[in-house]
């Protein structure tokens, strides 16, 4: 069967493998409407970046469902011509029919998250994910364990990754793999202290693969430069980007601009653009620590 996502859209298993061998990340950010998305696009083009954009179901939900965010990712990409490789990735997916559904939508990238699941359960239903996918050029994601913090109202302790389960799972087909080690959703809490680098390099001796950090926001970057080295190849980027607009936004409006008649500071086209380009700032930061600017062919 054809691929059905856009021409200009790639499926993310090129972009991980050439990152896991060149020893820099692929960011994943979580999109939360258009000017997330357009400032995301902008930005990677502008730095030669290749990227993944994604969408949490909660995301999904919000913006209307996933035949809007196709329409909408897939307009940008041709009005904006963006030349870059940028993948459109479901985050954790959390059944066989939503990741289905994402695929026959348009999406070019699915996580399947079935951690939530007995082990033989989240293995099958990952497969049967792979299977589906495959016929249609998409990239999986898989996790095994689960991930600390807060996930779209879900909260989790989280749990570090068994390196059997990794070399088990390495084998189902999938193109990247995530797993707990010691990285947290949401904000971190001041007792944290260090991801944890020895299970790190234990599921990637297990695994040799692509392996993605989830949690990725408020991570010290010489810890993420580490874990890079290590065999990260994609990190999940949501909660910096939330932050970095809230800022932006707080300051335009005590700074009284949106109560300026005479400007139109009310405008949403003005109100939004100080968020908008906080957004890209904290992109451009963030991929040059992952070292991934200027690696689009």
């Amino acid at each position: 069967m054809p691929k059905i996502y856009h021409e200009r859209l790639v499926n993310a298993k090129e972009m991980v493998k050439k990152a896991h061998a060149g020893k820099y990340a692929i960011g994943h950010f979580n999109i939360n409407n258009l000017e997330w998305t357009k400032s995301i696009l902008e930005a990677a083009q502008a730095s030669n970046t290749p990227t993944i954009i994604a969408t949490s179901e909660g995301a999904v939900k919000y913006m209307g469902g996933v035949k809007t965010i196709v329409g909408m990712v897939n307009g940008l990409l041709e009005e904006l011509n963006i030349t870059i490789p940028v993948s459109l990735h479901l985050d954790h997916g959390q059944s066989v029919e939503m990741a289905k559904k994402c695929i026959e939508a348009g999406y070019s990238s699915i996580m399947f998250d079935g951690s939530h699941l007995p082990y033989e359960e989240n293995k099958q239903k990952t497969k049967e994910v792979v299977e589906f996918a495959k016929q249609y050029e998409v990239s999986v994601e898989a996790e095994i364990g689960s991930i600390g913090g807060e996930e779209d109202g879900v909260v989790g302790q989280g749990e570090l990754g068994d390196p059997t389960e990794a070399q088990e799972f390495s084998t189902l087909g999938i193109d990247m793999l995530a797993a707990g080690i010691g990285n947290i959703h949401g904000k971190y809490p001041e007792w944290w202290t260090s991801l944890s680098f020895e299970t790190l390099e234990k599921l990637q001796t297990a695994s040799k693969m692509p392996m993605v950090l989830h949690g990725g926001s408020g991570i010290p970057q010489n810890q993420v430069e580490k874990a890079i080295s290590l065999g990260i190849s994609k990190i999940n980027v949501n909660t910096e980007l939330q932050l970095a607009f809230r800022d932006a936004t707080r300051k335009y409006i005590e700074e009284k601009k949106d109560l300026d008649d005479k400007t139109k500071g009310f405008d949403p086209r003005k109100l939004l653009k100080p968020g908008a380009d906080a957004i890209k700032a904290t992109f451009l930061e963030l991929t040059g620590w992952f070292g991934s600017q200027g690696k689009a062919k």
